[in-house]
């Protein structure tokens, strides 16, 4: 859906190791100093979702297809970098095509790793990632501020309209709060945002990367990070980014014995990919025959004709109708059949919201 969580961070915090282990290939270098990763790595990754095995049980189909979101792996960010340090002006433009941003913060002690700011301080990190964000917003806005005032001049009613919302804004973001916090539902507030893609306006996923000993009990680190998450409405999801990684080659019997062994119960990579999905708003619904069993992803709130098209444009065009089984019901009764010999199926039509969830089943006519 062209929807990408891009992953940031200070050189040499496991950025590189982590997109690793997402994508599950070794194609983005990984190495003991600032700037390895130069162009952005883009990769596909599918989301875990137990649901579709459970329907494959009924289904038995010939595969299963998950649901995927984009993961962006973008080069490390130093101090400076919206003035161009480093390489900033490319970090801060390939961030910009991103929806959601996942930091990746360390949160270990590790002598042979070195740390582009000589120490480990989560906070401090933070806080220098998020500067240079800011930075760069006041930055934009200080050129579209100088543009709307010259179209005004002009007695451009929108620029007029715009430029008082942006002047505000500029002052928000000035005194050092994100685009995210501003409280403004005007029209011109919603073309500001969909026209600049503020980098301080996206959604932030804390990644806190640990050692092993780590993993069962959070150290003083991640316990800091999660309250200054918290104070900030943000989340925290622990990983060790390096048995992540480890963990790429091993079945899934394999993996959750390992897991289980580091008194976890699920995989840090696992969560990030869950969350990552909800924070870019989608969720999906089901189709379950047996050629395969399918997720198909829809932004939250979709309507029955809308989600039909992700399938093919022509059910929207000829949507009629959606035959719709909850998950739970579908399961419940074994498969379709016995959800519909239960009345357990409905038929919705172009008004209806799609649930995550649904196991659907489009008429139409074109």
């Amino acid at each position: 859906m062209g929807l990408g969580i891009g992953l940031v961070g200070l050189p040499n915090v496991g950025k590189s190791t982590t997109f690793n282990a997402l994508t599950k290939a070794q194609n983005a270098e990984s190495a003991n100093y600032p700037f390895c990763t130069i162009e952005p790595n883009k990769a596909v990754v599918p989301v875990p979702d137990s649901r579709l095995e459970e329907l494959a049980k009924i289904v038995n189909p010939e595969r299963i297809q998950y649901s995927t979101i984009d993961f962006v792996d973008i080069a490390g960010l130093v101090k400076g970098a919206s003035r161009g340090e480093g390489l900033g002006n490319k970090f801060l433009s390939n961030i910009q095509e991103t929806e959601v941003i996942l930091q990746i913060v360390r949160c270990f002690e590790d002598e042979n790793i070195t740390h582009v700011e000589g120490s480990i301080d989560p906070i401090r990190d933070i806080e220098i990632i998020e500067t240079e964000l800011l930075l760069a917003d006041i930055d934009a806005l200080e050129k579209r501020v100088s543009n709307l005032e010259r179209k005004a001049k002009g007695n451009d009613r929108d620029a007029k309209a715009q430029l008082e919302v942006a002047k505000e804004l500029l002052v928000h973001v000035e005194n050092e709060n994100p685009v995210s916090t501003f409280d403004n539902d005007s029209d011109a507030f919603e073309t500001l945002l969909k026209e600049m893609r503020f980098l301080t306006a996206k959604e932030i996923i804390y990644g806190a990367n640990v050692d092993e000993d780590g993993l069962e009990e959070d150290n003083e680190y991640v316990k800091t990070l999660k309250d200054y998450a918290a104070k900030h409405n943000r989340e925290v999801i622990k990983l060790c980014a390096k048995i992540e990684e480890e963990m790429v080659s091993f079945d899934e019997e394999e993996k959750q014995e390992m897991l289980e062994s580091l008194g976890v119960e699920e995989s840090g990579l696992d969560q990030i990919i869950r969350k990552g999905f909800d924070k870019l708003g989608l969720m999906s619904y089901f189709t379950a025959g047996v050629k395969e069993v399918r997720s198909w992803t829809i932004r939250k709130e979709t309507i029955a004709p809308k989600a039909a098209a992700v399938i093919h444009n022509d059910f929207e065009k000829g949507f009629i109708r959606a035959e719709v089984i909850s998950y739970s019901d579908f399961i419940e009764f074994s498969g379709e059949s016995g959800a519909k010999e239960a009345g357990k199926m409905r038929l919705e039509g172009k008004d209806y919201i799609v649930q995550d969830g649904d196991v659907m089943h489009f008429r139409f006519n074109v």
